[in-house]
């Protein structure tokens, strides 16, 4: 008798900078989740659709749960609490290459909390990083934090084990139909999607304590006059404060206009067309802290 076919949600959650994003990506087989070196640079639930044949699987990558500084700070981890609540299992993510840390047992001690209800996989990330004996004693190490409905190493860089992590949360889903239609990959906004992407050309090269003060918004994407195959993209990177919107935008606004090619060779190809990438930069003063502010760049 076949096998019943399953559908439901898995979130992975780490600190920042685990590999998260990563491997969304490479689970799903196509960028949906913007990724950087930098911590936080997940800011949104980003949904990620797994398309099998016995199987629909969503995953929704979530911003790294931290002890927040600021409200912006907050309103990630309430995302990140509010997500658990709502998936099938959870993966927390530690990556191969860094000892077990404070941060990790804060996350494993706020999902024992919801372990009785929700299974939760220990997953050890960027194993491509470390020798194999190296990733045995992560493995170790991450058992004694709580007790794991799985473990399994991977690497999202070289494929190693993600078809058999994928396995492991379809394993843990309901059986039914299909939540989402066949060929989509996300369920976000591509206005979300394309501000994201812009975010993510910013973050390159800027300095450690810039890329928290970093928001964007898309104002508006239509068609470019008079040519059908070009479409107009309107956007504000925000900053917190003049000397960063200088650093933005680089000498004689060389930095700013390398952020655009970047971005609209991405955003290119998310929309399979061509683009033309209008980009300002805006001072919204302590807007990580401003409840007011906070709503209008969408948190």
């Amino acid at each position: 008798m076949a096998e019943p076919h399953r559908s439901g949600f898995a979130c992975f959650v780490g600190r920042p900078n685990a590999g998260k994003s990563t491997l969304t990506n490479a689970l799903v087989g196509s960028k949906v989740a913007i990724t950087s070196s930098k911590p936080q640079t997940t800011r949104h639930a980003i949904r990620g659709i797994v398309h099998r044949d016995d199987a629909q699987l969503v995953i929704i990558d979530t911003p790294g749960l931290h002890r927040p500084r600021t409200l912006l700070g907050e309103r990630l981890n309430d995302i990140v609490h509010s997500t658990w609540s709502e998936v099938d299992v959870v993966g927390l993510c530690v990556p191969a290459n860094e000892k077990v840390g404070p941060g990790d047992r804060f996350i494993a001690a706020e999902l024992k909390k919801i372990a009785k209800r929700t299974p939760v996989i220990g997953v050890v990330t960027k194993t491509d990083l470390v020798k194999p004996e190296q990733v045995a004693e992560q493995l170790l190490a991450l058992q004694e934090v709580m007790e794991f409905a799985e473990l399994i190493p991977v690497s999202a860089v070289d494929g190693f084990q993600v078809g058999a992590l994928s396995d492991l949360l379809v394993r843990h889903l309901p059986e039914g139909p299909q939540l989402y239609p066949g060929g989509e990959l996300t369920d976000e906004p591509e206005q979300t999607l394309v501000a994201e992407l812009i975010r993510e050309a910013a973050l390159e090269g800027v300095r450690d304590e810039l890329p928290h003060s970093i928001a964007v918004t898309v104002e508006e994407m239509l068609p470019h006059e008079g040519r059908d195959d070009m479409i107009d993209v309107h956007a504000f990177l925000y900053v917190e404060r003049p000397s960063q919107k200088g650093i933005i935008l680089g000498h004689k606004g060389e930095r700013l206009k390398d952020v655009g090619a970047r971005a609209r060779q991405q955003i290119e190809g998310l929309l399979g067309s061509k683009v033309y990438l209008d980009l300002h930069i805006k001072v919204a003063k302590e807007w990580q802290r401003d409840p007011r502010q906070l709503r209008r760049l969408g948190f």
